[in-house]
């Protein structure tokens, strides 16, 4: 039995909706230093999009568990660069990562294996390199595959001193490097340093890089510019601190990807576990390898297959018609309301512009907090969410004709209406919210930015149908004017509804005059 309509107070739901509104409007406005506007994905502003093709010493595709953790340790680049809104997808041997705005030069560099080591410089086995020296031109699939890999290991790689100084001779270190990320750590290394200067000979190495603990950018100081400091881990530290007691005046290599990045001779033993790489770093260089390094190195070698510019010129063109979409569907929806319920499509219209407000303070507010970004996919979630919002206002009207057929009065009918109908508002929008979160889960790329904007949408519509639609309904059944049977809507309803009760009468009247015939 529904509760009497005295007892619901529509006036302070209505001041609780109000009052969200104008929380997260407070929010929007008075947080934050950007602008109140929703953050946009890279189909909708342009950005970056770079790919990278997985390269292994064999020749054969990676495994999905090292794609798998290479693709976890970009999105932890990702986060920790502050690069908001992007997207790392698998693509068959492939990373594609999607970088909405500004961005694409950290973007470009995200692909980058990050395998430090630390290796001994032979001594005398270092000359420079010919900075002109013209590189043969090779096939591209020749160039990093598993037969340039192995020559290259037998050559650079070679533990005989008369290999080393042929290799030292004969290394090019304009041409690409096959050795790049792939380089075994027990043996020696010949290779460049990254200016494409000075060719070294190095021995196996003494410290790998993941006994980093961490890996800060230092400003200039003391004449010197950029450097990358770094703190080993406990083990890590006691293996610098040795080698640095037992080599003093000897060049120790830091050595990342295969190429030398500093070389410096051990001035003193170093016993507090700290190592400064020093280099031609300016901030972002230094900044962008200090990251790098922090979030650990790819169990592969990649490499940049592609890396364009994505522009916004069609994505604006898709959210302007997205948008014409969306407008045509609340029209629609509004007039079919109008026509049909009357007054109470004015609520309908009503309640989804309040609803459109809800959801767009939300939107800002995300896009500051979590860095959620909306894409033409969210917009169609969007759109598809409005069908959503109106079929619970639909569900409720038809429930309080229901009620009126009865022959109850508009405003006995509300109450008992709300009570039936909110249980299946709130089955469908249960319904729809779980297959949301499941294609949310299961989803990649665009498809979750559809099922959480169609999951976000029909939390929001239980808000406004429980806090906005259901009090103006009963507040327009309490109004003269709104429950005229010719501004409700509701007349032909209410005319069976009359129907019904003096059926209702004419039957007790029958059987009290059947009762009073027998007494």
């Amino acid at each position: 039995m529904a509760p009497p309509a005295g007892q619901f107070r529509p006036r302070r739901y209505l001041a609780l909706f109000a009052l969200i509104v104008v929380a997260l409007y407070g929010l929007v406005f008075l947080t934050g230093d950007q602008k109140p506007t929703p953050k946009l994905g890279i189909d909708l502003q342009g950005g970056t999009r770079v790919t990278l093709t997985a390269r292994t010493e064999t020749g054969q595709p990676p495994n999905k568990q090292q794609l798998d953790q290479a693709r976890q340790i970009i999105e932890t680049r990702v986060n920790g660069m502050g690069i908001s809104g992007s997207q790392v997808n698998q693509d068959g041997s492939n990373l594609v990562i999607t970088v909405p705005g500004a961005g694409g030069d950290k973007a470009k560099q995200l692909g980058q294996t990050a395998k430090l080591s630390f290796r001994q410089v032979v001594p005398g086995m270092m000359q420079p390199a010919q900075p002109n020296q013209p590189v043969p031109p090779t096939p591209p699939s020749e160039a990093g595959g598993p037969a340039a890999i192995q020559k290259a290991k037998a050559l650079r790689q070679s533990t005989d001193p008369n290999v080393q100084k042929q290799a030292l001779q004969s290394l090019n270190c304009n041409a690409p490097d096959p050795l790049r990320g792939n380089e075994d750590p027990t043996k020696p290394l010949v290779a460049c340093d990254q200016a494409k200067n000075v060719k070294y000979v190095l021995d196996p190495v003494f410290l790998p890089g993941d006994q980093i603990q961490t890996a800060q950018a230092t400003p200039p100081s003391q004449g010197q510019g950029w450097s990358v400091q770094l703190q080993f881990k406990g083990q890590g530290a006691g293996t610098w601190a040795d080698f640095t007691s037992q080599n003093v005046g000897k060049q120790a290599a830091f050595v990342l990807d295969g190429q030398v990045v500093q070389a410096p001779r051990v001035q003193s033993p170093q016993m507090g576990g700290n190592a400064n790489i020093t280099g031609q770093f300016d901030q972002k260089s230094a900044t962008g390898l200090a990251e790098t390094l922090k979030y650990g190195s790819l169990p592969l070698a990649f490499d940049q297959s592609q890396a364009e510019t994505v522009s916004p010129t069609l994505g604006e063109a898709s959210l302007k018609a997205g948008l014409i979409a969306g407008g045509i569907g609340i029209l629609l929806v509004g007039l079919y309301s109008l026509v049909y319920y009357r007054a109470l499509g004015v609520l309908t219209i009503l309640s989804l512009a309040l609803s459109g407000l809800l959801v767009y303070s939300v939107l800002v507010l995300l896009g500051r907090w979590v860095g959620f970004t909306l894409d033409l996919a969210g917009v169609a979630g969007f759109i598809v969410s409005i069908g959503t919002t109106a079929d619970s206002f639909i569900v409720f009207f038809e429930r309080l004709k229901d009620e009126i057929r009865e022959g109850r009065t508009f405003r006995s009918a509300v109450p008992r209406a709300w009570v039936r109908g909110r249980r299946t508002i709130l089955s469908a929008d249960a319904v729809m919210f779980i297959a949301s979160a499941v294609l949310y889960i299961l989803a990649v790329g665009d498809v979750k930015g559809f099922a959480f904007t169609l999951g976000m949408s029909t939390v929001l519509d239980l808000a406004v149908v429980f806090l906005v639609t259901h009090p103006l309904v009963a507040m327009a059944s309490q109004n003269k004017f709104l429950s005229k049977p010719s501004v409700s809507g509701l007349g032909a309803v209410q005319r069976l509804g009359a129907q019904a009760r003096a059926a209702r009468k004419r039957v007790a009247r029958q059987g009290g005059a059947a009762t009073s015939k027998e007494t």
